[in-house]
């Protein structure tokens, strides 16, 4: 018997909208899990004392660490609008190419919006002490 691939490889399918949004999503997941190391870095931080704080918020607060919370809320809802969008397929609605084109439209200009609002308000100057 010849040697085939258990399943087609992506060499085998013309790529489209919905295959970047569903490795979109991955990617975002992973991302929402290494932010989510940060967050604990954060409040481990905050329970050690006062000066662990403040070693912390000296890192938390460079122009480099603020860059990678922007993309943690990029990945955050990015992930949550494109979730939406799966649970709307999951009920059955929105699987015509049409209504799944314009779908994917409206998560991408959802997340760059909500991200876009959150960092603004996030960073503005007085917002959090930053």
């Amino acid at each position: 018997m010849p040697e085939r691939p258990l399943s087609p490889h992506l060499t085998v399918y013309r790529w489209t909208y919905a295959m970047t949004l569903s490795i979109l999503h991955r990617l975002s997941g992973i991302a929402l899990c290494l932010a989510l190391i940060g967050l604990i870095v954060w409040l481990w931080a905050a329970a050690a004392g006062p000066d662990a704080y403040a070693a912390a918020m000296n890192v938390l607060a460079s122009r480099a660490f603020k860059a990678l919370i922007a993309i943690a809320i990029l990945a955050l809802c990015f992930h949550f609008a494109n979730g939406l969008r799966h649970l709307a397929w999951d009920m059955g609605w929105g699987f015509e190419r049409v209504q799944a084109r314009r779908s994917a439209v409206l998560v991408v200009a959802a997340a760059l919006l909500a991200t876009v609002a959150c960092v603004l308000l996030l960073f503005r100057a007085g917002a959090g002490g930053a």
